[in-house]
Parts: structure tokens; sequence; C-alpha cells
């Protein structure tokens, strides 16, 4: 049997007191709308319809999936909404499932669920509930004394008595799809000059048809966004998701209610993770690693064994054995080496540091390849920028770079060479080379013979 996905992101989103619309707000790292397009994706056979409206070029702009938008021109009810996706898949499934999006908190076992539940439904009509007691604006479901669903009644005209009713419509469906299209045309104006898909279960029932009904475990799953205090909430649950997946793996997290992990992150088991992290992106970290805490990491790969604390990396790669901060910046294509230890207030740019290098506190490191076992002394400058473009150094494996030494690039020190404290160095160094002053100058030359002069 053949499925077809609609997802309805075509409302305005008043409440949000938003410029942009609400599918496009960013939940850890996502757009809103990409969790229910990956959560139907295991379900549907086809591209996931997404029905757009209000600023549909910035969704469509947003979305990375493989979807087809349809337009609903004028906000006329979820009915209508439905109806825009009618030319793409009448003929081509079986079954609809109709959802929305923003209501991210659906997974994709529900979505299994529910269509399965409308493959051995012998009537065409299969939705969600939820119960409890809040009712978060969901109209109620009502049913006869045998337990058959009736009807929908929206709350806002619910009687006294409907009110009492714990039973609610999640607004999740799975249609068959020759009666859906048949039956949205059916459907009539309300009267605030909309068509609302609630009407298609008193459709169904008025018919003699069967209705199911997949009753949450999960009320959460349910909870849709409608302004700035239902996001905080979702995404809070979200975080919890990860989190607990995390942990259940074999990563430690102290005071995971305090560690912010985003959906496309990696870490390996045996890792510590410490409060006031934050995790982004496309970042992997290994085994065996201690992160934070205040450490805030965006599209970064970490080896195996380090140890970051209260710093901050920026599409950074770091190999196994590293360790950094207090208070350290890498920032993009910073490359350091395995056994490389960052001391505090340091920062790196567009720069590889080699194995075993010691780069030590208040230093910049920019647009620079630094050898092995290279020891940087406190305050090291690497000068790249000329006023008109940025300017490389190269330092050699084993050379001491002394206290607050300016390298004036485009620059170039061999191997196993010294720079005296406070030297600034504007011209090349040999291997085995020691440069002190300001400007600095050789006073011990390659062949190890000693300046006199000095």
């Amino acid at each position: 049997m053949k499925v077809g996905c609609v997802i309805l992101a075509a409302g305005m989103s008043k409440r949000m007191k938003s410029a942009k619309p609400k599918v496009i707000h960013a939940l850890l790292g996502k757009p809103m709308l990409s969790y229910s397009i990956e959560a139907v994706q295991s379900v549907t056979d086809i591209p996931p319809v997404v029905v757009v409206g209000y600023a549909a070029d910035e969704v469509k702009k947003s979305t990375i999936q493989d979807v087809t938008f349809t337009i609903q021109a004028e906000q006329l009810g979820t009915a209508h909404a439905v109806m825009t996706a009618e030319k793409t898949l009448k003929g081509k499934v079986d079954i609809v499932v109709i959802t929305s999006a923003d209501m991210p908190l659906v997974t994709e076992k529900t979505f299994e669920q529910l269509k399965n539940l409308q493959i051995t439904n012998t009537g065409p009509l299969s939705l969600v509930s939820i119960q409890g007691d809040i009712s978060r604006g969901f109209g109620r479901i009502i049913r006869d004394n045998d337990g058959k669903v009736l009807r929908i009644v929206e709350e806002k005209v619910a009687t006294q008595d409907e009110l009492l009713g714990k039973e609610y419509n999640a607004g999740i469906y799975c249609v068959a799809s020759d009666w859906l299209w048949e039956a949205l045309h059916k459907i009539k104006k309300s009267s605030v000059g909309e068509y609302y898909l609630t009407d298609l279960l008193e459709i169904a029932v008025a018919s003699g048809k069967n209705v199911e009904v997949l009753t949450l475990n999960d009320p959460d799953e349910a909870i849709g966004v409608n302004n700035r205090i239902h996001f905080a909430e979702v995404e809070k649950i979200l975080r919890e998701r990860i989190n607990e997946e995390f942990m259940l793996a074999g990563v430690t997290m102290v005071d995971p209610e305090r560690i912010y992990i985003e959906a496309g992150v990696t870490i390996g088991q045996d890792t510590i993770i410490y409060p006031d992290t934050y995790i982004r992106g496309n970042t992997r970290i290994g085994k065996n690693c201690e992160i934070g805490p205040g450490t805030i990491i965006d599209d970064s790969a970490i080896g195996d064994y380090c140890t970051i604390l209260k710093s901050v990396l920026e599409e950074a790669l770091l190999e196994d054995h590293v360790e950094m901060g207090p208070f350290c910046r890498l920032r993009s294509g910073a490359h350091l080496g395995s056994h490389v230890h960052m001391g505090n207030f340091g920062e790196v740019k567009k720069s590889h540091l080699g194995n075993g290098v010691k780069m030590g506190h208040f230093s910049y490191i920019g647009d620079a390849e630094i050898g092995e076992d290279v020891n940087i002394g406190a305050g090291t400058i690497t000068c790249n920028y000329d006023g008109q473009k940025k300017n490389k150094t190269v330092i050699g494996a084993g050379t001491f770079i002394g206290s607050d030494t300016m390298l004036v690039a485009p620059l170039t020190i061999g191997k196993n060479a010294v720079t005296g404290a406070g030297a600034v160095v504007t011209k090349d160094v040999g291997d085995g080379e020691k440069v002190v002053g300001v400007p600095a100058h050789v006073i011990k030359k390659q062949n190890g013979e000693v300046d006199n002069n000095e």
C-alpha cells in the first residue's frame, strides 16, 4: 500500500510575534519544519507535500529535504490547505498522512503506528488523540456509550459537559486517498469563513464509516508551537531526548539540563560533558574526552582523549590528546595536532599546530604552519595582516619562540631556532639560529657560531 504525506506549513503564525514564518525558526539548529519532514520520511513512499502560504519563498529556501511544495494562496482553513495537494497525490498513493509543521515532537514511531492502524482499518479515516488534564486548545473527541467516535468539538464552542472530556484531537490523520479527495469537497465553510479538516470525522461517521483512533502514550508529542513559550517548551523536550540518547550510549553528562547539544552531533563513549556547554552543528567528538564547563563548539571535529575547558571552537579540527583552556578560541581553519597544549587566552585561526606544540597563554597564531614540538611563549603574536592581505608564517620543528615575540609575516623560521623574549622578527630565520632584539638579529648562527659583537 503506497503512502503519501501532507505537511501543513502555510500559517502566518501571528502569535510568534516574528517577521519570519514560524516553521523556519530553528530548533536545536534545524528549522522547525525539518522535524516533521524527517519524521514522516519513514512512512511515505514519495516526497512529502509541504503546503506553504505566508512567506512561501522563505520556507522553500530554508528546506533542504526532498519535498514537493504546494501553495495555499488564501488562508481558508486546514481542509482547504490539504486540497492544494490533491493534484500532486491523487491517483499516486493509497493513503495520505496529514500533519502540521508546528508539531516537531511527533516521532517516526507514531507515524508508523498510525499508518499501520489505517492499513487494517475497515473505514477511511484514522486519527491521533491524547489524554490528560491539559487540553492545549485541542478539540474534544466525543464518543458514544460503546466507545465509538462520533465527532470532534472545538474547545471554543464546546458545552460544559463536553469540556469535561479528557480525550483531545491531536490534529494528525491518516486517510484513504480516494475517499479523502471526495470528502474534502463536501466540507462546508464554517461561520468564520474557513474549511476545517476535523469535519472529515463527521462525514465518515454520518456515512456509517469506521474511524480508528491512536492514543499517544506520551502526550508531549502533540505539543504545537504557537508562541515563544511553546517554542521553549518544545526545545527543552528535544534537548532531553538527545541528551538521554547520548547518556544511554555511554556519554556522561554532569547536570544534563544545562547542556545543549544539537541533533547533528556525534559523541564517543566515556566522554564527559560538563554544564553550560553548547555543542552545535556538524560536530564530532571522540571517546574519553572532557568537554566544558562553559564551552561552545560549532562544526568541529575533536579526536579522542581531548580536554577542552571554558573555550570556544568554530570549524576547527583537533587530533587526539589535545588540551585547551581555559578561555581559548579556535577560529575557522584551526587544526591542532595530537598532544598539543594551549594555555589560557590563546587564539588560533587558519593555522596548523603540529604534534606536541606547546602554546603559552595570551598568544595569537593566524595563517601559520607550526612544526612539531614547537614552544610558543606567552604573548606571541603572528602579525599576519599587512593592511592589504593576510600573510603566512612558517615555523620549523623544535623551535623555541620566546615570550612576547612578534612574528611579522610573511616569515619562515627554521628548525630548532630560538627567538628571544620581546623580539620583533621581520626576516627569515635559519635552522638553529637564535635571534633577539627589535628588529630581531642573529646572535647565534646555523653553525653554532656566536656573534661576539653582542
